[in-house]
């Protein structure tokens, strides 16, 4: 299906996607629209999977550029060639996410990745790290949040998510 069509079909509750892990709304696709930073700066998704969420919110809010980032390109089923960035294992980092303002994970698999960003290019350019996923899952990724440079935490409550989900900002904390 063509995103434009899948577009339409977003409503204001949350629904599953066949090449999404997160359950998406209308309401959760202007929320973090309005959250990433606009053009020129962009916005990197490790983890970009098929790119579906990515390709959503470029294609209702063209303000916003977003790059993925994931281990094998033939993954990718939305994301332009030119927005792709692609590494050699799960392990590795792409050293393009240092001119990103903003660092997107979907349902990461492991804290250690994220952490490993954090070390090697958190400080370059990076403002903000989203991070979405189960709230079950959350406590593990919250531990190393807070030991890091990003531990200024802000959960958005009305974030169009679905109910067992949670949208983590992560922002620098102040000096």
């Amino acid at each position: 299906m063509h995103i434009s069509q899948t577009s339409d079909q977003l409503s204001s509750s949350p629904k599953a996607f066949p090449n999404c892990c997160l359950a998406i709304s209308s309401s959760f696709i202007s929320t973090i629209a309005s959250i990433l930073p606009k053009k020129p700066s962009f916005t990197a998704s490790i983890g970009s999977g098929s790119g579906f969420l990515e390709a959503l919110i470029t294609h209702r809010h063209p303000n916003v550029y977003v790059e993925g980032v994931e281990v094998n390109d033939s993954v990718n089923r939305y994301i332009s060639e030119d927005r792709m960035n692609v590494v050699a294992g799960t392990w590795d980092l792409h050293p393009r996410v240092s001119k990103a303002k903003a660092w997107l994970f979907v349902y990461p698999r492991e804290p250690k990745l994220i952490m490993k960003y954090i070390d090697t290019y958190g400080g370059h350019g990076v403002e903000m790290i989203i991070w979405l996923g189960p709230q079950a899952d959350w406590p593990e990724y919250e531990l190393h949040f807070c030991q890091s440079s990003f531990s200024n935490l802000n959960f958005p409550e009305e974030s169009g998510l679905a109910p067992y989900e949670i949208m983590a900002i992560a922002r620098r904390k102040p000096c």
